[in-house]
Parts: structure tokens; sequence; C-alpha cells
């Protein structure tokens, strides 16, 4: 089997998971999992972390080799997550930017109309945006429309473990958007989340609660790495019809009688 490579914005990955850097115990513990995970794209929310590096931060203990994807997690506007998107961009020295606008602070569910609103404008000033939104149809087609490479759907609430909680819209968005790049997004809690994701379509997952908070990490990481393979191996070989009644596993022509 030919490697199965992932390919956004004029960069490729072996890898179909994007990890995070938040919640885990200790950096070590981070590293750790990070290197199970086999991911190459990391998440870094710029409203939570030194970026003048005068003081230790998880930041020190990224590899070198992995994409950094800044995020505007903590934005609730789309004016602050353009302020956030461009302080990024001279801290961390890359145009990549994961989109998100908080539309409630209970939820934490993302405020469609203020994340078109930010795309629109930091797709002109030469960012790659890959915007977080809800899973809508829709509003997926409204990102894309302004350059934004990819969409990234939610699975379900950011740091829920809930799972998968709408199977179809993500059917519905894989079977209407044909080329386009789907990331699924929060919500994820075990590898069969995960691996559900991948089977559904999704070209890769973002994680991070999932890992951070499990009881060991770096074995969830790993777990979530095998997991994201085989969702992925599951959809490029095509699962066998849905059918009501039984279809005996064995032909009865030719059968002793």
């Amino acid at each position: 089997m030919s490697q199965d490579l992932f390919e956004l914005a004029g960069k490729t990955f072996s890898s179909r998971l994007i990890i995070g850097t938040g919640k885990y115990r200790s950096f070590d513990e981070m590293q750790a999992a990070h290197t199970a995970s086999g991911a190459e794209m990391v998440t870094v929310a710029v409203n939570r972390v030194p970026l003048d590096r005068e003081v230790e931060s998880f930041l020190d203990y990224l590899s070198p080799q992995m994409q950094i994807l800044p995020n505007t997690a903590g934005c609730y506007d789309a004016e602050h997550a353009i302020r956030t998107a461009r302080l990024a961009r001279e801290a961390l020295e890359t145009d990549w930017i994961k989109l998100e606008v908080i539309g409630d602070k209970i939820t934490l569910l993302p405020d469609n109309e203020q994340t078109l609103a930010a795309a629109k404008v930091l797709v002109k000033e030469g960012f790659i945006v890959l915007p977080y939104f809800s899973d809508d149809l829709i509003m997926a087609k409204k990102l894309l429309d302004v350059g934004c490479p990819c969409v990234m759907p939610l699975a379900a609430p950011i740091g829920s473990g809930l799972g998968i909680q709408n199977p179809a819209n993500l059917k519905i968005m894989r079977e209407q958007l044909t080329n386009a790049i789907i990331i699924v997004d929060a919500g994820v809690g075990v590898p069969s989340d995960a691996a559900m994701a991948l089977e559904l379509g999704a070209d890769a997952i973002l994680m991070n609660t999932a890992i951070a908070e499990a009881g060991n990490s770096e074995q969830m990481a790993a777990a979530m790495n095998y997991a994201v393979k085989a969702g992925r191996l599951a959809y490029l070989s095509g699962r066998m019809p849905k059918r009501l009644y039984a279809s005996a596993s064995s032909p009865i022509e030719g059968a002793i009688k």
C-alpha cells in the first residue's frame, strides 16, 4: 500500500492527526504525547503563551519539525481574532492561523458569522486560515468561497469528550464538498471517535483534551494515532452495504448435501 499523504496549503504531511498543547500536567508529558501521536502539526493558543519566550513555556518543548498552527482561542469577536492573528504572525513567523471566534462562554460554541467576517480580512492579508465553526454545510461553503484552504467543523463542544454528535452533518459535508479539505475539530473523547471521523470522510482531525486529560497521555496519543490511520484506511477501502437481513458468509452453491 502506498503512503497516504495529507496535503494542505502547499505542505505535505504523513500524519492526519493534529495535536494541541493545553491541559497537560507537565511539559515532559506533553512532549512524550506529541511523539507518540505521530502528529506533524501542533496548535498554539496565542492568547495563553508568553510569545517573547522570556519565561519557560510549552513552546520550548515543541519539536522543530512540527508545523506550528497558532490559534485565536479566547477571542469573542472578529476584531480581536484579527489582532491576535497578526500578533501570531509577527511572534511565531508563520502565516498559518487556526481561526477560532467563540460565541458563548458557557458552551464555547463558535460564532460562525464573526468567524466568516474575520476570515475575509485575514485571507486578504495573506494568512492561511483554518476556520473552526459549527458543523454547518452552508457556512462551510462560505468559508471556502472566501479563500480558506480547508474547513474545521466541530464534532462536539470544545473539551466535552462527547464524540461526534451529528455524523450525518459531517457525511453530508463530505458528499457535497468533494474537493474540500475537512478537518474535524473539538469534542473527541476516545479513539473510536477519531476513527469514526475519518471513516465519514474527514481528511484529518484535531484534538487536545482527549489526550491531555487521559490517565496516560502518551498511551492515549498512540491509540489516537492508530485510530486515525484505521479510520482513514477504512474510508478508502469502502465499507460493505448495510442489510436488513442476514447474508451467509459462505455461499450455498456447491455445499455438501
